[in-house]
């Protein structure tokens, strides 16, 4: 959503072997619209993202920097979500294949 300046909501399913956070279209579909390779990434909490309204992001916001270095900006459901998947993702970008 960073990116283009809109935010769509996302399925998400984590995998860890191989190391992956596949999104999917909600309202269905079997293939996955994309994936964000986590083996070797950095996620972090977001506090403040200057480009972005603030009833757009509610301080519940991660980022997901990959190996190469690619950003990723994702909006949890609550700040109790927030750190599940962060520690979810931590979790796989170290152990999984």
């Amino acid at each position: 959503g960073h990116r283009r300046k809109n935010w769509k909501v996302r399925k998400f399913v984590l995998r860890d072997d191989p190391a992956y956070l596949h999104y999917y279209d909600p309202a269905g579909g079997e293939e996955p619209l994309g994936a964000i390779h986590l083996r070797g990434c950095v996620v972090t909490a977001v506090e403040d993202m200057p480009d972005s309204k603030k009833y757009d992001v509610d301080n519940i916001l991660f980022e997901i920097i990959t190996a190469n270095e690619i950003h990723y900006y994702l909006q949890a459901a609550s700040s109790v979500e927030r750190t599940e998947w962060i520690k979810a993702i931590q979790a796989v970008a170290r152990t999984g294949k």
